[in-house]
């Protein structure tokens, strides 16, 4: 399991969100708002490296639902990325009961994160009737799991047959690691197909596109956050793409967590700003594939970014793409962009859309 350190997790604000959504520095509510979310990130990790030590700090990411339980001493870790899922704990008494009371909840969390908390220990994940990992995991017997009852004989399953455990400093730690089925990614996908589809007619943005972003974003996961408070399944940030995108709705202000933590606004938010970006920001590149290419980026790194790369100037650098050929954008997309991030970015969601075509 890959741990990150707490001296990774709490860094100074940037400018630029986990997806890149560009905003105005001098947004003081921004400001306040990101510096009282370090604070945050700050307290739950010091309370993690408290009671697991150090080398254990393990919190939730744009592609890791982490959720802690049982007065910290127990967590869930889903990989959404890799497709395996690990209940761990460290508690000293009747380790098993925890673990099989985590490996249901998990079993059985609904898709809807709107009111979870993953930077606490509160009981606040909602058991559902339609599980998210529902397909995405196979019991013993080779069955979905949709019921309690099911879930807890799995539970039981493995705790008798998988349980592992290994030494961390003063602790030892029991756990289980249940694997997903090899098409995790594909079933996700699937689950937000219709939502994808009614975002994509109502902005005129490309399915494909909007299906690859949150792949990359996300890997389909809508418990996503990031140290920077992007969040769900289009990484999309309040105080950036949010309060653009509630401008052109006419609306004030910005989203607030819930709503953006809620699936269908997720994507209807972050392909909003997909149709800003091609239908104002950066309008003037004509040919639609060169256009595509930007925006992809954009997305990552801002709309202002992009035109940098070719000139200083907007109108230069409209000009400037506008007499390259689209492989030519790619080309120094790719290779000169001053963002390490935004350049592999391009690369990759422009290889996964292809695989979204066929949708």
């Amino acid at each position: 399991m890959k741990k990150k350190l707490i001296s990774l997790l709490i860094i100074a604000p940037l400018l630029v969100s986990c997806s890149g959504k560009k905003h105005n520095a001098s947004n003081e509510d921004w400001i306040k708002d990101t510096n009282g979310f370090d604070i945050l990130m700050g307290q739950f990790a010091h309370n993690i490296e408290n009671i697991w030590g150090m080398n254990e700090v393990l919190i939730a990411g744009p592609k890791d639902y982490v959720k802690y339980s049982d007065q910290y001493y127990t967590r869930s870790h889903i990989n959404f990325d890799a497709g395996s899922i690990t209940i761990e704990t460290i508690a000293g008494t009747d380790p098993t009961a925890s673990l099989r009371q985590a490996i249901i909840t998990t079993l059985l969390i609904g898709e809807d994160p709107g009111n979870a908390d993953l930077y606490s220990d509160a009981k606040d994940i909602q058991i559902s009737k339609e599980p998210l990992l529902y397909g995405q995991v196979l019991d013993n017997t080779g069955q979905p799991i949709r019921w309690q009852g099911r879930a807890a004989s799995f539970a039981d399953y493995l705790i008798q047959n998988k349980l592992q455990r290994r030494n961390s400093g003063l602790h030892v730690i029991w756990s289980v690691t249940i694997p997903m089925v090899p098409n995790h990614l594909d079933k996700r996908a699937h689950r937000y197909l219709p939502m994808v589809r009614k975002a994509a007619e109502r902005y005129g943005v490309d399915q494909s596109l909007i299906l690859a972003i949150m792949q990359i974003e996300s890997s389909f996961n809508p418990y996503a956050v990031s140290h920077s408070d992007a969040l769900g399944l289009m990484q999309v940030v309040q105080h950036t793409a949010g309060v653009d995108v509630f401008r052109m709705k006419g609306k004030w202000g910005k989203p607030s967590r819930s709503y953006l933590l809620d699936p269908e606004n997720n994507i209807d938010a972050g392909t909003a700003y997909l149709s800003l970006l091609q239908g104002s920001y950066l309008s003037g590149i004509s040919n639609p594939t060169s256009r595509r290419y930007a925006v992809i980026t954009a997305y990552n790194g801002g709309a202002g970014s992009v035109l940098r790369v070719f000139s200083s100037d907007k109108d230069r650098a409209f000009s400037a793409i506008n007499n390259l050929s689209p492989a030519e954008v790619y080309q120094k997309l790719t290779t000169s962009h001053p963002s390490a991030e935004s350049r592999r970015y391009l690369y990759k969601v422009n290889n996964a859309q292809k695989s979204y075509h066929r949708y």
